[in-house]
């Protein structure tokens, strides 16, 4: 078993070193290790990506680092932030200053500053996450669900079902998606019926499914991931989430998802890295997300990623622009990703068969699709009015 060491380069800061003789097991917050208390939080990270044999290592992160700290390519004693920076990510993973309660006895104060208040509406998703996914991993830790994923059913293949798809229509093949609520648009859905609305689209036509499980901002669940996948729906299921560790990864698939999102705005190329590893040894796809060029580039530059996802969205304003589409995919990204066998998926703001065409010409050959089904009295239906045909033939 793999084995690491501690030692501070500044007062509060924790690097890690490959080698040492202490075991995972003597790692634990407030304990002193070679009479030096450790003060941060555990989070699983590995020291030898290419060894998944086995679950990840638990280690320690500074507070003043971040959440993650780069072990897997020496990025030791830089910040997420600064990493994420360097790499243009403009959502930081924790307010740099700390939360703005603080409770004081039977008080509680409430300090606002720049430091922490989130910029952007993704950002304060990701804040409010990071803390829901810490109460989570205290609850549900890892070594509970590697057990229960011991006797799952096997995983179904999310991206042979999109090629099956695309070679038996001709067009994109449909990730349709399972969506209640938005941030930008409120509840698009009031009879809302999870189970049957996956088998509605099953029915007309979909490959996929995509099914939210944020509960605060889009009223999802995991609840609902677990009832499609016990449905006997055999679309295979995306868990559409904003993951920020890898311990979610682990968690979605013991829920019954196929497949996980990766968002390039919010993950360094570590962090893409590393959770893309974990899915291909769970036997998961991996949906990678992009927005702009410069996220398309660094996705690109990614050896193994099988799945781009672009989304017509901007997710810091929630403004939607279909042309963003064929903006990113030119000659040149083309070629690449002819070259790698990916699979380019359209994302947001596709509601007519013009705007199907659209993508396709640009080079998409998936498309995911949940407002302009939802809102509909019968989103499966509506699936062969965004097509202009019935795609379940």
């Amino acid at each position: 078993m793999a084995r690491i060491s501690m030692g501070y380069s500044a007062p509060g800061f924790v690097n890690l070193k490959s080698g040492g003789a202490c075991p995972q097991s003597s790692f634990f917050p407030g304990v002193f290790v070679n009479r030096m208390k450790m003060p941060a939080a555990l989070r699983c990270v590995r020291m030898d990506e290419d060894d998944i044999s086995s679950p990840p290592l638990l280690t320690f992160s500074s507070d003043y680092l971040a959440n993650s700290i780069e072990v897997r390519e020496w990025e030791s004693g830089k910040s997420l932030d600064t990493i994420a920076a360097n790499q243009g990510i403009k959502i930081r993973r924790h307010p740099p200053t700390g939360p703005p309660s603080h409770a004081v006895g039977p008080f509680e104060f409430r300090l606002e500053n720049e430091g922490n208040t989130p910029r952007n509406i993704l950002e304060k998703i990701i804040w409010d996450k990071d803390a829901e996914v810490s109460q989570l991993k205290e609850r549900k830790p890892l070594t509970m669900i590697s057990k229960t994923l011991e006797n799952a059913p096997a995983v179904k293949d999310f991206i042979g079902a999109l090629k099956a798809s695309y070679e038996r229509t001709g067009m994109p093949a449909l990730i349709a998606e399972v969506k209640k609520a938005s941030p930008s648009r409120g509840v698009l859905r009031e009879n809302f019926n999870p189970v049957e609305i996956a088998i509605a689209y099953e029915k007309n036509g979909a490959a996929c499914l995509s099914v939210l499980t944020d509960e605060k901002y889009f009223q999802g669940s995991f609840e609902n991931l677990e009832a499609i996948k016990n449905s006997g729906v055999k679309c295979p299921l995306l868990c559409k989430e904003f993951i920020i560790d890898a311990w979610q990864i682990y968690y979605a698939r013991s829920k019954g998802a196929d497949a996980v999102l990766l968002i390039a705005g919010v993950l360094p190329d570590l962090d893409i890295k590393y959770m893309t590893k974990i899915c291909r040894k769970l036997g998961m796809a991996a949906l990678v997300e992009v927005h702009n060029e410069r996220e398309m580039d660094r996705v690109l530059a990614i050896d193994g990623i099988k799945l781009v996802g672009i989304n017509n969205r901007n997710l810091e304003t929630f403004e939607v622009d279909i042309t963003n589409t064929k903006t990113l995919l030119n000659e040149e990204r083309m070629q690449i990703i002819s070259q790698k066998g990916i699979i380019v998926v359209g994302e947001s703001g596709l509601f007519t068969p013009e705007d199907i065409s659209y993508v396709q010409d640009a080079g998409v050959k998936a498309v995911l699709v949940g407002e302009s089904l939802i809102k509909l009295e019968d989103p499966g239906k509506g699936i062969t009015k965004l097509f202009g045909k019935d795609i379940s033939i």
